[in-house]
């Protein structure tokens, strides 16, 4: 398999730029770039969210087009690791030893980012707002080198587990979970809420694995249960075959669907958007397809940005949105980092984020960071399928209490 490189913004002349730290302090930083490495499934069964790292490419030709940051401009390396984390333990070690990038930024998935978790925080390179919302992307302890970006999925699934008892006093839950950090927290925020007793006593959860060609086996051993609510933790492929799955089978359970594969454009439609019909989710970014945005001007930012570095973009797709939120998040990092990109003052920089608005995030959402908190966003809104866009209900809300 060919490796896609994407080596973007040091042509041109540089601008005058300040002193720097020796370059044995700051790896990845010279007198005219900023070397940033990534990861993206832009090949493999999670190739839909390959259009972030593209959205992030667009939005990095558009910040060194304006100018770069203290006379440097950004050189985005990203490789294809396929989501197999072999293949991103061997890509990452590319980026740190031969790239020597300054540092990693939104690397995409949990099992991949989990076997370079150790290798990252022993050599102390910034692994930054990752692509994956798993729960120990917050232990500032342990990995303080490691930060992650969007909600915890175990809060997300705490949330769904609160909606579903103010729902309904009985019910036959059933969940079909990928088969690794990322699947397992929703049954762990599932069970906070639930209680260990009521949980392993009632619920029936099945796993899937990455390589399994659908989940329709799974669906099917699910639906026998008698269950009438259904957990999908799943990537957008699967999770879209599972959608199709449930429907086509009659299965009429209540459906909750994990955030990350809430993509009209990824999920819902390949699934067949009548087929999704009353399924609740949560979001943290603004949605196309809600008409309550179409004279947002943080949308028309967005929308903006497409026609111009991104003309083929389907802005239905939530991973646009996703990776042009990152892109904003990117260069409020840089901005912060005020001419010192030293490994160490990126670290600091990250952790210091105060109400940071990003135009795509919805009303009353910021970014805050500190050195003891790494999870820059912790409020979402449910909101639920009606056949043609997410309708958003109820209040934001911030974790659950367990």
């Amino acid at each position: 398999m060919l490796t896609r490189r994407h080596l973007l913004g040091t042509a041109g002349a540089a601008l005058a730029a300040p002193a720097i730290a020796r370059a044995e302090e700051a790896p990845g930083v010279t007198a005219t770039e900023i070397r940033i490495g990534n990861t993206m499934p832009y090949s493999g069964p999670n190739s839909a969210y390959g259009v972030i790292g593209r959205t992030e490419q667009a939005f990095i030709r558009m910040l060194n087009e304006q100018g770069g940051f203290k006379g440097r401009k950004i050189n985005f390396v990203t490789y294809d690791d396929a989501f197999s984390p072999p293949k991103t333990v061997e890509q990452i070690r590319r980026l740190v030893e031969q790239d020597k990038v300054a540092f990693l930024f939104n690397t995409l998935g949990t099992p991949t980012n989990s076997a370079v978790l150790r290798y990252v925080n022993q050599r102390k390179v910034p692994h930054l707002f990752l692509a994956t919302g798993a729960d120990k992307w917050g232990n500032w302890q342990e990995t303080p080198w490691t930060m992650g970006w969007q909600p915890s999925y175990r809060t997300e699934a705490q949330i769904y587990a609160k909606h579903l008892l103010a729902e309904r006093r009985d019910f036959k839950l059933a969940i079909v979970y990928q088969n690794d950090d990322f699947g397992k927290d929703y049954i762990a925020g599932m069970r906070d809420v639930l209680g260990a007793e009521r949980f392993d006593r009632t619920v029936k959860a099945v796993s899937f694995e990455i390589t399994d060609p659908t989940p329709d086996s799974q669906i099917l051993s699910l639906q026998a249960t008698g269950a009438d609510v259904l957990m999908i933790a799943l990537g957008p492929k699967a999770a879209a075959q599972a959608i199709r799955k449930v429907h086509d089978i009659g299965w009429q359970a209540q459906r909750y669907l994990t955030n990350v594969s809430l993509s009209v454009a990824a999920v819902m439609q390949p699934a067949g958007a009548e087929k999704g019909i009353g399924i609740v989710t949560s979001g943290y970014l603004k949605d196309q397809a809600d008409a309550a945005w179409r004279d947002d001007p943080g949308m028309n930012e967005l929308r903006a940005f497409t026609k111009q570095w991104m003309p083929d973009a389907d802005l239905n797709d939530a991973n646009v949105v996703y990776g042009f939120a990152l892109g904003r998040t990117l260069q409020q990092l840089l901005t912060q980092c005020d001419g010192d990109f030293s490994r160490e003052n990126v670290m600091k920089q990250a952790a210091n984020l105060k109400d940071v608005a990003i135009p795509v995030l919805l009303p009353g959402i910021t970014l805050n960071t500190g050195p003891q908190d790494y999870r820059p966003i912790q409020k979402m809104q449910l909101q639920r399928w009606d056949g043609a866009s997410w309708v958003r209900f109820g209040g934001l809300i911030e974790g659950a209490d367990v």
